[in-house]
This record gives C-alpha cells, sequence and structure tokens, in this order.
C-alpha cells in the first residue's frame, strides 16, 4: 500500500492541528484490512456498478478525553467502475439482431485521506468507539487507459467499532465505516450517474499505542 506525498502531508497536518488545539493524553497507530462493498446507482440514461474489492486503512488516532478524541486516516483499494447506458436504439424483434449497449468499463485506485472526530468509552480492556468525519477521495485510473479520467470526490465518514487490548500496547480493533460521495465519472465515453452513493467497509486489524 503506497501512500502519496501530498494525502500523508493531509493526514499530518490535519492529525496534529486537531490534536495540537485540544490537548491529548492517549495515542495509536492502526493497521486495518477491509472489504469495499459499493452499490450500483442509476440516473435517467445510465447505470454505473462499481466492483467490490479489498483495500487497507491506515490510522493515527489521539484520544484527549473519554469522550473526545480525533484521528487521520489514508485508505487504499481499487475502485474499478462500470458505465451501461439504459437506453438504447433496438431493431424490432425478429427482424434484425439487438445486441446489448456498449460497457465502458475503467480500472482504477482510490486513495481516501480523512480526519475525524472520536467518541470512545473505556470499560476494562475494551473500548468501544463511534466516529464521524470527513476528507477527500481521489479516483485515480490505472495503466494509462484512453477515454478515462481522474475523478476527486469529497467524502463524508461515518462509523463506529470496538478497541479490545489484547496486550498493554497492543489491541484488536474491529470497526465499520461508511463513506457517503457523489459517484466518480472516471469514464469519457459515458458520464456518471451523478449519484451521492455509499461504500460500506467492514475491517479488522491491530493498533499499537504509544
Amino acid at each position: 500500500m503506497k501512500i502519496g506525498s501530498m494525502h500523508l502531508a493531509f493526514l499530518l497536518a490535519a492529525v496534529f492541528a486537531m490534536g495540537g488545539a485540544a490537548g491529548f493524553a492517549q495515542t495509536d497507530v492502526a493497521l486495518s484490512l477491509y472489504g469495499a462493498f459499493t452499490p450500483a446507482s442509476n440516473s435517467s440514461t445510465i447505470r454505473q456498478s462499481p466492483a467490490n474489492s479489498a483495500g487497507g486503512l491506515f490510522e493515527i488516532r489521539h484520544i484527549a478525553k473519554p469522550w473526545v478524541g480525533y484521528e487521520g486516516t489514508y485508505s487504499f483499494n481499487r475502485a474499478n467502475q462500470s458505465y451501461v447506458p439504459l437506453s438504447y436504439a433496438c431493431p424490432v424483434s425478429g427482424v434484425l439482431p439487438c445486441s446489448a449497449p456498449l460497457t465502458a468499463s475503467v480500472k482504477a485506485d482510490a486513495n481516501e485521506a480523512t480526519a475525524d472526530w472520536i467518541a470512545s468509552v473505556k470499560l476494562a480492556n475494551l473500548r468501544p468507539f463511534a466516529l464521524l468525519g470527513g476528507g477527500y477521495v481521489f479516483n485515480v485510473p490505472t495503466g494509462g487507459q484512453l477515454a478515462s479520467n481522474k475523478a476527486d470526490k469529497v467524502v463524508y465518514v461515518y462509523g463506529a467499532g470496538l478497541d479490545w487490548g489484547v496486550l498493554p500496547h497492543i489491541g484488536l480493533r474491529i470497526q465499520y465505516r461508511g463513506n457517503l460521495y457523489k459517484a466518480p465519472d472516471l469514464s469519457q465515453i459515458y458520464t456518471s450517474s451523478g449519484k451521492f452513493t455509499q461504500t460500506a467497509e467492514p475491517m479488522i486489524g491491530l493498533y499499537f499505542r504509544l
């Protein structure tokens, strides 16, 4: 998983700006693996179908008080898109063959950087938490594909999870994150659906408390 310098700079600047303003008592870093599941979205003319994929998430988290914390995240997953027109001319059945409409497929990577607010409470060696935040997702076609575009989108993030302390400084982090954003316009053949879409990301990982 590669972290671009621009994405890493955004992540670190956001976290340390918020952490410095609030003051924090606890810091951890975490790595998680997740599945990215996004439903198709339709406009009046196009059906846009993202492919499900696996990805990785890197987090820097600061807990300032029992109910107040902040984090910065960087994540990466494949984000291939297929575009199919919903209306097209078709000859009369039985006279001429009726072929399916042309599908435009774009192979792409999604790099996402966010800054999130964390609410949590410690119960023995467990820490349930909820999160809310936002950032950008950078959709980049791979392999120099023709008739394709980059698409950067604002993303809104929400979620909840549980930290389970296994050792004094190491634990298991289980969480669900939802990403809300506008469907990316990656193809020059068809426009995107233009609809808000949501990616569900169930994930599991390890954290190291500093």
